[in-house]
């Protein structure tokens, strides 16, 4: 598999197939992972072999000519993408989220319509955060009438993937504060995509500005989105399953590291009496930590996507609750776990960890930025009222 293919994407047809060809397409970004990030390359050659995969596709559902993989699949993809490359990884998180609001929310119309264009390659990205809101829930970026269409004014930021999009999915409220998602084109008069994401992790994600001054989106690309949240749907548990696959994905990519670089190592850093670094039982305990810490997580990914599917099947209060409280479990440990992993790599590689030949500290710096993005302390808090009280969480994107 190589950037010569042919610039009409793949049509993935079974979960089978699209995890061999994220396998091969994980060995092929993995080879410049570090200098991208290193140097801040941004990966436009990567996201077309990407795209023309076909892999950007595989959640339209079959009625619509995609291969509607399950959420176990989709999340195992995006895992062995981060793997490679956590910032390859992030980038369609949002592009698969659009597609669930879609399925959830969209008519047959624009459903038909959305999903043939990704069919063809077209990759969304996301305008959805802002800055300087009271809350993270605000939003300003107001949707205006204009005759039967609409304009969008407003900024955003941490716009993952809308630097190399094709339509920028954006939220925006109308007259009466109701969230709408627009499907708006890349090149629409009025819309500028700011390259200004400074983040010491995930370097290449593209997670900057997103400026409107008045940009005309057609009635026909605007999808209902607050109502994603005022009935049991599986918007807010799906954005939380691809996050907690990139933070796995992450993980063991350090993990791995870390095995290579210990096995390599001729001598433990202190005297122990061996001779090499895999020998010393100090490095021997941690190792076998991080490697159960490392399964936990990969089988508690599983088992959210398991519950997702579910949910997705036959979505009531009960299902999303318990997709929910699942993804949050995956999600809190996949925290943990990849801020262990990475932490314990440079830990055990020692200072050489640092140099820039071997920028192992990309890792830590991927997940450190990338947990942050909703608070995991809030996570425990959901699990453990739904467990003692049965509480139910709150529907929203962040849990």
């Amino acid at each position: 598999m190589n950037a010569s293919l042919n610039p009409a994407p793949a049509l993935i047809g079974s979960d089978a197939e699209a995890l061999e060809i994220a396998n091969a397409l994980a060995e092929v970004f993995r080879a410049g992972s570090a200098q991208r990030d290193r140097e801040r390359l941004l990966p436009h050659a990567e996201l077309e072999l990407f795209s023309r995969s076909g892999l950007w596709a595989i959640s339209v559902p079959k009625a619509f000519g995609g291969a509607g993989v399950s959420s176990v699949t989709l999340a195992r993809v995006i895992a062995r993408i981060a793997q490679a490359d956590g910032s390859l990884g992030q980038i369609p998180q949002n592009h698969f989220y659009a597609l669930e609001v879609l399925r959830i929310n969209g008519n047959v119309e624009q459903q038909r319509r959305l999903y043939g264009e990704v069919l063809q390659g077209v990759r969304f990205g996301n305008a959805l955060a802002e800055l300087g809101t009271k809350t993270s829930q605000d939003r300003t970026t107001r949707l205006i009438a204009d005759g039967e269409n609409f304009r969008i004014d407003g900024r955003k930021f941490y716009a993952t993937g809308a630097l190399y999009a094709q339509r920028i999915p954006t939220l925006a409220v109308d007259e009466q504060g109701i969230g709408h998602l627009a499907f708006v084109p890349r090149h629409a008069p009025g819309l500028e995509i700011i390259d200004d994401w400074s983040g010491f992790g995930q370097r290449t994600t593209g997670s900057g500005s997103v400026l409107l001054q008045q940009v005309p989106v057609a009635a026909a690309d605007v999808v209902p989105f607050q109502a994603s949240f005022e009935r049991p749907t599986t918007v807010g548990p799906f954005a939380q399953l691809l996050h907690a696959a990139i933070d796995i994905g992450i993980a063991r990519a350090a993990y791995e590291d870390t095995l290579s670089f210990v096995r390599n190592s001729s001598r433990p850093w202190i005297d122990s009496g061996v001779d090499k670094a895999s020998d010393d039982p100090l490095t021997l305990k941690a190792i076998g930590r991080l490697a159960i810490h490392l399964h936990a997580a990969e089988a508690l990914l599983e088992r959210a996507g398991e519950h997702l599917d579910r949910a997705q099947a036959a979505p009531d209060a009960a299902s999303v609750a318990a997709a929910s409280i699942a993804v949050a479990e995956a999600r809190a440990i996949g925290t943990e776990a990849s801020l262990a992993l990475s932490s314990k790599l440079l830990e055990l590689a020692g200072s050489r960890g640092t140099l820039a030949e071997h920028n192992l500290d990309r890792h830590w710096r991927n997940a450190r930025t990338h947990t942050l993005h909703d608070p995991v302390r809030w996570k425990y808090h959901a699990v453990g009222n739904y467990y003692l009280n049965d509480a139910l969480p709150p529907r929203r994107g962040t849990i």
